[in-house]
């Protein structure tokens, strides 16, 4: 990862007097890897536009600060393709608004088992969703339940890196991964998933998209307002 990290903060470096050749489009949609420059990786969330035509996204909030620069894992070769324009680091829902260079990203609805085209409503106990990240790659449990409005349980598998990629019902989006639950009413337990396939391990939560939405329209700027593809 030091490497990718190497070629994102060398972006616009350039060589003095040499014409640059324009980079070619990364492909990013929900679930893709996604690499930033405090040399921490997630997965993408979602990718759409905001109420000011703005190319955005969202992942999980600790994955990097505001301000850092980002990149493709698929397309390091790229350098950065956009900036964490917001970041609670995790403090408060843990969410980021990411904004992308029009010029430097094609986005998509589709990226392997995951479509998103729309959001859906938060699913309730006993609903399948499924989920897919960088690290698990796809993979779908049942919803458990709720531990507050923000914080919902469910048996799919999350492995670090995964953080941020979305949760789906068919091809809504009703989530986004936040990380794997090691402990619930001051008992310990962690048991990691092998695979995605396995459903013998502890646990993932995710926080409800619309409680995601309804904290961006309420700050403001980039990412208000925000639409699938």
């Amino acid at each position: 990862m030091a490497a990718a990290v190497a070629v994102i903060a060398s972006v616009g470096a350039g060589v003095a007097g040499v014409a640059q050749a324009a980079p070619a489009k990364v492909v990013l949609g929900g679930s893709s890897g996604i690499v930033f420059d405090n040399n921490s990786a997630c997965s993408l969330t979602a990718i759409g536009y905001d109420s000011a035509n703005r190319l955005v996204g969202l992942t999980a909030g600790h994955c990097a600060p505001t301000g850092a620069k980002l990149g493709s894992e698929q397309g390091i070769a790229a350098g950065a393709v956009g900036v964490v324009a917001y970041s609670d680091n995790g403090e408060g829902l843990d969410f980021a608004v990411l904004q992308f260079d029009p010029e430097r990203v094609e986005p998509v609805r589709k990226v392997g088992a995951t479509t998103i085209a729309g959001i859906g409503t938060p699913p309730g106990p006993g609903t399948t969703v499924c989920s897919n990240g960088r690290t698990s790659g796809p993979g779908c449990g049942v919803v458990w339940g709720n531990l507050d409005d923000s914080v919902t349980i469910n048996q799919a598998c999350s492995k670090p890196g995964d953080s941020g990629g979305p949760v789906t019902v068919g091809d809504k989006l009703v989530g986004m991964n936040q990380g794997r639950l090691t402990g619930l009413a001051g008992i310990g337990f962690d048991l990691p998933c092998a695979s995605a396939a396995n459903p013998i391990h502890s646990p993932a939560f995710f926080a409800p998209i619309d409680v995601i939405l309804a904290a961006v329209n309420a700050r403001g700027g980039v990412g208000a307002g925000f639409r699938t593809l």
